[in-house]
């Protein structure tokens, strides 16, 4: 083959390999999803990241308190105090509102187990100051409730496109609290991905 051939040969490869990046790549990204849904997703990944952070602090209490991770009974009080406050939805909005605040307490119970399971690895003595419950988490938790509440609302119109659920999937592994093996995010996600 002659030089020009080769080089013509090699250009049509390139155009090709550039072509297949690009149409990989479209393939990927959620189409006929409006900025705005791509706004309010965000600012519920971002609220419920802010969430799972509070998990951290939630562990070092509980290491230095050496209570149990898993405390059904106070869930179970949040969960109805949660239901009885949304006056005006409906009894299914109710039971969806119970099940995504579930998934965000089974994620946080999640990272806090992972970060026990560290510390006794690391053989962790007690936390020199670490965050008190009733004065540092439990206001940060009913900070973050109604703006999880109002923001949920808002987006849930838009999670019954198979576009949005694909989006917010995608950006939850950007948004959310990245845990070593991506379990807790899955866990925060799951029922928001099961709406139809």
């Amino acid at each position: 083959m002659k030089t020009n051939q080769i080089n013509s040969l090699l250009l049509l490869l390139w155009k090709v390999l550039a072509v297949s990046l690009l149409l990989s790549a479209c393939q990927s990204l959620p189409t006929g999803i409006a900025a705005a849904d791509q706004q309010k997703i965000d600012r519920l990944l971002t609220l419920m990241d802010q969430r799972l952070n509070v998990a951290v602090m939630v562990a070092q209490s509980k290491w230095n308190s050496g209570a149990p991770i898993n405390d059904p009974v106070r869930e179970q009080k949040i969960l109805d105090d949660l239901s009885a406050s949304l006056t005006s939805a409906s009894e299914d909005e109710k039971a969806f509102m119970r099940r995504f605040f579930q998934a965000q307490f089974d994620a946080g119970k999640l990272i806090q187990l992972d970060l026990h399971a560290q510390w006794r690895r690391e053989k962790r003595e007690r936390f020199i100051a670490p965050p008190d419950l009733a004065r540092d988490i439990r206001p940060e938790l009913d900070r973050l409730t109604p703006l999880l509440i109002d923001t949920l609302n808002q987006t849930l119109p838009s999670l019954k496109q198979a576009a949005a659920r694909h989006y917010l999937q995608q950006r939850s592994e950007v948004l959310l609290r990245g845990d070593v093996n991506g379990t807790a995010r899955r866990e925060a996600v799951r029922v928001l991905l099961e709406i139809r």
